[in-house]
């Protein structure tokens, strides 16, 4: 592959997965929630057995304050709470609620909704035989927001 195809690629990815991004936002604010799309990138940590600020900081690739913050702030949202750690008496653990529960249904409704339109676009063997090809190239993430 020629360097201008490279460069080609990257972009339509990194364009692909920006536009999922927002659109996935968009679809989770027009069923009522409130937030930005770091917030996505967290409850995907967090679900489904909560996390520490220590873990959500790693995961998301930002410091323990960083983290922390935003956990603040998902707090005052209602979308998480914090309760005691049952494996370590130091720490806390980070657990969607309810309403985190409801905004990450939310998003995948609105994922889905992109996905569809993909598969009308490309036909569904070919989404999936995406979906494949980029499990293979990245198989576990990370999923980080850029921030």
């Amino acid at each position: 592959m020629q360097n201008s195809e490279a460069l080609a690629l990257t972009a339509a990815l990194l364009a692909a997965a920006s536009g999922l991004t927002q659109r996935i936002h968009d679809g989770v604010e027009a069923r009522g929630f409130e937030g930005r799309p770091a917030y996505g990138f967290a409850f995907t940590r967090l679900a489904p057995d909560g996390a520490t600020v220590t873990d959500l900081a790693t995961h998301l690739g930002v410091t323990k304050q960083a983290a922390s913050q935003l956990v603040d702030e998902l707090v005052r949202k209602g979308y998480v709470e914090r309760r005691p750690h049952p494996g370590d008496a130091r720490a806390r653990l980070i657990v969607l609620t309810e309403r985190g529960w409801a905004c990450t249904r939310a998003a995948e409704e609105a994922a889905a909704e992109v996905v569809r339109e993909w598969g009308e676009l490309l036909g569904e063997g070919q989404v999936r035989e995406l979906r494949e090809n980029l499990l293979r190239i990245a198989p576990y993430g990370p999923i980080r927001p850029t921030w």
